[in-house]
């Protein structure tokens, strides 16, 4: 791997083998392969480094994910342009082991279906149900049905999990989505900051289609793609059926998401008033650009004493934000007449659940950046910083708060950008 080659992994990786599961080892970055078509097959230190920290950052905030074994770095020249704007530069090369338990995507059924190749299709249909679906018989006639079943669910689970901590993928196309329902391909994503349902992580998306308050719908469009791929394997009752499963997406992704935000706001039981408790503090936060991990995350460590008084304290930088709009003092009488329904619950108690859902860490963008400037010259520290760091990422870290980590984005990242080649 070049002249200078560097490399480091992740240590919680390597007792995977001991739980008798299988996982399947991809190099990305290593040349040329017969997928590459026009490209080189190489990868470059920035976007090697992306995926390394943010696939485990993932993982440690509880989220379906591939896993990032290692990372080897090398002084070999990638040319590259970043943003597709003729400005191509020389960057350092870098492979990333990654791992994952599949890498099949919805793409890998919708190509056989596309070209006709329906046996071929079966076959693969059989084994990926065989290898990774324990729940569903790959005898039964009604497999395929089953299987896609089990998809749609986890896909909602998975949208619903990268909307509780903030996060674009950046390219939802079939391509990128796992049959597994896992987070595959990082690439241009992004960690909001100031909630915002239009932000778009990816500059090459000049039509927003994967902006964070569409990823639901790409996910339904995706769904529909499979099922699309699926139909020529079912019955006409079966295809009733599979449609009617589809149908049934959004209020499956509705609940899903309903319950996690609840969690986040530390509600327990069930209100009729909690969807539109959930929406009021959603509009505050837009209207006042609130930071939208911090934000929750102080909700989580605030008393309700504190709330009630309308008296935030200055480290609570986020509430504070939010608690300049007109109608902060309205939400705040809301959510605390919610929470006396709480039954056999403490405010000190409310607090302990609300921090072991809601992260005081997230691998923002301006992080990743603030490490790689400096591996550029060799210095991996801050690399080191944030594996440590996002292990834990439901927990205070001193060397973390040092960093800025929950602090305000630093005013030299405000126009970082990504794109496809990030």
């Amino acid at each position: 791997m070049g002249r200078s080659a560097r490399g480091w992994k992740s240590p919680s990786y390597w007792n995977l083998h001991e739980q008798g599961e299988k996982w399947e080892l991809q190099l990305k970055g290593s040349g040329k392969t017969p997928y590459s078509r026009n490209g080189d097959g190489r990868a470059v230190l920035r976007s090697s480094m992306r995926e390394f920290l943010c696939s485990e950052a993932m993982y440690y905030l509880r989220i379906p994910t591939s896993r990032a074994a290692s990372l080897v770095v090398s002084d070999d020249a990638v040319w590259r342009d970043q943003f597709y704007n003729g400005n191509v530069v020389k960057e350092r090369g870098a492979v990333v082991l990654r791992v994952a338990k599949s890498w099949f995507r919805i793409g890998s059924l919708e190509i056989l279906a596309h070209y006709g190749e329906l046996d071929l299709l079966r076959m693969l249909l059989d084994f990926i149900i065989q290898e990774h679906f324990p729940s569903v018989d790959v005898k039964e006639p009604n497999r395929y049905l089953d299987f896609f079943s089990t998809v749609v669910s986890e896909t909602v689970q998975l949208i619903a999990l990268w909307m509780s901590v903030g996060f674009a993928h950046g390219v939802c196309n079939t391509d990128n989505f796992s049959l597994l329902s896992i987070t595959i391909d990082y690439g241009p994503f992004g960690f909001m900051e100031a909630y915002n349902p239009d932000f778009v992580p990816n500059t090459s998306d000049d039509e927003r289609r994967y902006k964070i308050g569409n990823q639901a719908n790409i996910g339904m469009f995706n769904l529909n793609k499979l099922l699309q791929a699926l139909n020529p394997l079912l019955d006409p009752r079966q295809k009733q059926l599979a449609a009617q499963i589809l149908e049934g997406y959004p209020i499956l992704y509705d609940t899903r998401f309903r319950e996690l935000f609840k969690a986040k706001l530390g509600l327990l039981g069930k209100s009729k008033g909690d969807d539109d408790l959930i929406a009021f503090l959603l509009h505050l936060m837009e209207k006042t650009e609130a930071d939208f991990t911090m934000t929750f995350r102080q909700l989580s460590e605030i008393t309700q004493s504190q709330l009630q008084e309308l008296s935030i304290p200055q480290q609570f930088w986020a509430l504070k934000t939010i608690s300049k709009h007109k109608l902060f003092p309205a939400w705040v009488s809301q959510y605390l007449l919610r929470l006396k329904s709480n039954m056999n619950d403490s405010d000190s108690e409310r607090r302990k659940r609300m921090t072991t859902v809601n992260p005081r860490y997230v691998l923002k963008n301006w992080m990743v950046e603030s490490a790689v400037q400096k591996a550029e010259r060799n210095d991996f520290s801050e690399v080191h910083l944030l594996q440590q760091v996002l292990r834990r990422p439901f927990q205070k870290h001193s060397a973390a708060e040092t960093a800025g980590y929950s602090s305000p984005t630093p005013s030299w990242a405000k126009d970082l950008r990504v794109s496809c080649s990030s």
